[in-house]
């Protein structure tokens, strides 16, 4: 007897303000490091697909930008990758955390899904004992009457099991959009200027990330080592100065942590090479934010 099988498959957007887990829950969800966490807002650029392939599923995530105002070019160039996310999705997961009040931004980007095609996270109840988390999920339910809710922990994996599974649940049927071995829509370059970004935040203060921006300039694959040169742009000399650090220290440390994580990333040895240029109008420059691979 032959047994038809069916197939689901759909786009999974991933939304909410800044510093709210989305990151940490899609890098858990996919099964691998696509996404750059650090304890910074703001951290996530650009929108990065994750896709996940089963005997008869197909998720293809969309990790976002967090909610923000725009005050720069760039930030404008982040929110249109939002809305672009919206209206791809088959499902879209807005996350929330303890403490959070269902502010403008929330309720102004809620009012544009589908309560059906809504999932709500309550990410970091770790945080809360259970009647507290208990009290969350009430208060959201009675403004989302239709739609999902369910509370996680993304940093201890609470829950996440759960979260899959409703999401194969309202799949829509479909053939997979992706070959069944596709991980990103990415390429190793965006990954590797995504590594170097990620340990400018983490190493240094105030705003410096905030001014940065990374582009892989040479991408060479020989057959025992890539050879790589990184362009960091930044908005004044001072902040060039900064980066370099005194007699260059600061960015030799900086392509060590670097060097060591591409190098695992790519399994291969790495030759980095970083130079640091200045670039004050980068942030609102039409032509430099298409270089950087921004949709305007």
């Amino acid at each position: 007897m032959k047994i038809n099988m069916t197939h689901k498959a759909g786009f999974v957007s991933i939304l909410g303000l800044p510093n709210v887990g989305k990151s940490t829950l899609m890098n858990v969800l996919v099964g691998e490091k696509l996404s750059v966490i650090t304890n910074k807002v703001q951290t996530t650029r650009h929108r990065i697909k994750g896709i996940v392939s089963g005997e008869n599923f197909q998720i293809i995530f969309s990790d976002t930008p967090g909610i923000i105002k725009p005050h720069y070019k760039l930030h404008e160039a982040m929110m249109h990758q939002v809305s672009g996310a919206i209206e791809d999705a088959d499902l879209v997961i807005y996350i929330v955390e303890p403490g959070m009040k269902a502010i403008d931004e929330t309720l102004e980007t809620l009012s544009k899904i589908n309560p059906e095609n809504l999932l709500l996270i309550i990410n970091k109840v770790d945080t809360e004992n259970q009647s507290g988390i208990q009290n969350l999920v009430d208060t959201w339910q009675v403004r989302l009457p239709d739609s999902v809710i369910i509370p996680v922990s993304a940093l201890y994996g609470f829950n996440t099991a759960r979260v899959m599974d409703v999401i194969i649940e309202k799949l829509p049927e479909h053939p997979a959009y992706y070959a069944k071995d596709e991980l990103t829509d990415k390429s190793y370059r965006f990954f590797v200027a995504e590594i170097i970004r990620e340990k400018i935040l983490t190493l240094y203060r105030k705003e410096i990330p905030y001014s940065v921006e990374v582009v892989i300039d040479e991408f060479k694959e020989e057959e025992n080592i890539t050879r790589i040169r990184a362009l960091i742009f930044v908005t004044r000399e001072s902040q060039r100065m900064i980066i370099i650090g005194k007699q260059g220290k600061a960015v030799k440390q900086l392509g060590i942590e670097a060097r060591k994580d591409i190098e695992t990333f790519l399994n291969k040895k790495v030759y980095l090479e970083i130079s640091v240029k200045v670039d004050k109008n980068w942030r609102d420059s039409d032509q430099a934010l298409r270089r950087f691979g921004y949709e305007l």
